[in-house]
């Protein structure tokens, strides 16, 4: 009788740690397939005054695409550096974005991390106009990730340990509207605790015991909470330092990771004081791949460029500089979203999608779906012959509201050099394709 109460109880506990594996498993699958409409998932920064990182193990054990900038060491930067760089954040003549945006101010990628190094000088390096790129690409629904000097980057200022006075830098991001404090502690290790609802738990377990060890530490900070600086409203605590050596420094149960996010057009900024990002393997690795989860699944839900009208033509050329982004062209793997009211016992509509002559050797795709955002892999009627005119006509649609979309499938090719990434071939079409589209 003992052997099959104990038989039962191990294929009780064996089932059970299935289904919670597989929901960890659904989650992370749940963040990874809403990568539709963006041109890739991550860019790396590793720019000037910075770690040249060229590798993210947790990107690639999560099988995101990525891009990256890795400058020359401090010693050796020379005006190249400086050159790509601007291009990168604030654009040129064949950009005038810059790589995190699309032509209609759209996020491009789903998050932008920033490694460590020097916060204050990478900022300046950034120049106003990249920084206030980066801030565009945030509140436009891309997320942000940084750490120890990337996350000061996104913060609003810092305090110095065993200082009282508290720096307001006017050249961070402000993406987390608050203040770090600086640990004092360098070329060390530290564990951190997951707080009890952290929602990091919602993609790995990390051994159950809500402990992650051994997580480097250089000279980063924590999210400053006094009664003079309370945590901003929106400001989740993701981890807490487990540090216990009072001697060196008393960062014990002080914040370590966290997440804010404004509102629910904006992406979601995480922040952490201390260096997951070069593990390869194991739960550190995990923390960060968690973190970077996390980030994407604030990503929102496309907004629609208009209700077309039936009988009407809308013309989508306006260019970035036009300031009208309703009416902007449409970038490399962009989805540009629209509705249609069709009234009861309509016979017929019929879609039209037409390019602009000299500006239309570009890939096209319409698609149509009646209730919900449309994408290639999900609608009723879907138009990818090359091109940029299409055409799809729907006999006795369904009265009520359609979703129709545009995808440009032109890019980039994206190649390696010893810089990071650079792009090559189709470069035209990263200020936009022109395109009219027609409801009748």
């Amino acid at each position: 009788m003992k052997r099959v109460l104990l038989l039962a109880l191990s294929i009780a506990l064996c089932y059970s740690t299935t289904v919670a594996a597989s929901k960890l498993e659904k989650n992370r699958n749940k963040v990874l397939s809403a990568s539709q409409g963006y041109y890739k998932d991550i860019f790396m920064d590793g720019g000037i005054h910075l770690t040249s990182r060229r590798t993210l193990s947790a990107a690639g054990a999560l099988s995101l695409t990525m891009d990256h900038f890795a400058s020359a060491p401090t010693t050796e930067l020379t005006a190249t550096d400086t050159l790509l760089q601007r291009q990168i954040f604030c654009g040129y003549a064949e950009d005038t974005n810059g790589w995190l945006l699309y032509p209609d101010g759209a996020p491009r990628y789903r998050l932008i991390y920033v490694n460590g190094g020097s916060a204050a000088k990478h900022a300046i390096s950034l120049t106003p106009e990249g920084r206030k790129h980066i801030q565009e690409f945030v509140a436009a629904g891309g997320s942000y990730l940084g750490t120890c000097a990337g996350a000061s980057l996104g913060s609003a200022g810092s305090k110095r340990i065993g200082k009282n006075d508290i720096r307001n830098r006017k050249l961070y991001l402000h993406l987390w509207p608050s203040i770090m404090h600086g640990t004092g502690l360098r070329k060390s290790y530290t564990a951190m605790r997951l707080e009890p609802k952290s929602p990091l738990l919602k993609y790995y377990d990390f051994g159950k015991d809500m402990i992650i060890d051994s997580v480097r530490h250089n000279g980063g900070g924590y999210a400053l909470e006094e009664p003079s600086t309370p945590l901003p409203d929106g400001t989740e605590v993701l981890t807490r330092y487990v540090f216990e050596n009072k001697e060196k420094v008393q960062i014990n149960n002080q914040i370590s990771a966290w997440a804010y996010k404004p509102n629910s057009q904006s992406g979601r900024t995480i922040l952490i004081g201390s260096h997951p990002e070069g593990v390869q393997k194991g739960e550190r690795r995990d923390y960060m791949a968690a973190m970077i989860l996390y980030a994407m699944e604030a990503n929102p839900q496309p907004k629609l460029k208009a209700e077309l009208q039936i009988g009407s033509t809308r013309s989508m050329t306006c260019k970035t500089e036009d300031n009208s982004p309703d009416f902007t062209r449409i970038g490399d793997k962009q989805y540009h979203h629209f509705t249609i009211s069709v009234p009861k016992k309509c016979q017929s509509i019929t879609i039209t999608l037409n390019g602009y002559k000299g500006e239309d050797n570009f890939d096209l795709v319409l698609c149509a779906q009646y209730g919900s955002h449309a994408f290639v892999n999900n609608s009723q009627f879907v138009a990818n012959n090359p091109g940029c005119y299409k055409e799809i006509t729907i006999t006795n649609p369904k009265a009520g509201k359609w979703f129709v979309s545009v995808l440009c499938t032109t890019t980039v090719t994206a190649i390696s050099n010893k810089y990071g990434t650079e792009y090559i071939k189709n470069t035209n079409v990263l200020n936009g394709v022109p395109y009219s589209i027609t409801v009748k």
